[in-house]
């Protein structure tokens, strides 16, 4: 999981040259913005979708609920089972329910509405990418691990 993280850390070099070069496509060149718009929205998708379990994994996420840093090296046992038992009904839930949705996208090769340009079935998969990371995040949390050394 390590190596997805670091890979996907990657992507916000080219998400924001996206983002930044919507305003020069559109005024000055005028074409391609919206298809810059697509790939950066893909961009994105896929960055939230692991960024959200690697905040997790370094203690960061939602950090302003509690001091300090607590990653799971730290945290207690007791914490560890009951973020596993927050996390993984909800994450199941919604793997269940949005299944359908994302099947029938990727099996359609589903295009953005506006610029008819393929590729956002993998916004839809990135859905899946993001639950499935944050379950396997909670459930490797539950894997005792030695304290890092000072």
């Amino acid at each position: 999981m390590g190596a997805l993280r670091r890979f996907t850390g990657f992507l916000a070099l080219p998400l924001a040259l996206l983002l930044f070069a919507q305003w020069p496509l559109r005024e000055l060149i005028q074409a391609y913005s919206r298809q810059a718009n697509d790939l950066a929205q893909i961009l994105f998708a896929l960055y939230m979708a692991v960024a959200v379990s690697a905040a997790s994994a370094a203690g960061t996420h939602l950090a302003a609920l509690h001091k300090g840093r607590s990653s799971a090296v730290s945290m207690p046992r007791w914490r560890r089972w009951a973020l596993l038992l927050c996390v993984a009904p909800w994450a199941l839930f919604l793997l269940w329910a949005c299944a359908p949705m994302v099947f029938e996208s990727v099996r359609h090769w589903e295009k953005f509405g506006e610029t008819l340009t393929p590729g956002y079935f993998l916004v839809k998969l990135a859905l899946v990418l993001l639950l499935l990371l944050v379950l396997a995040q909670a459930l490797l949390q539950l894997v005792p691990r030695k304290e890092p050394r000072p």
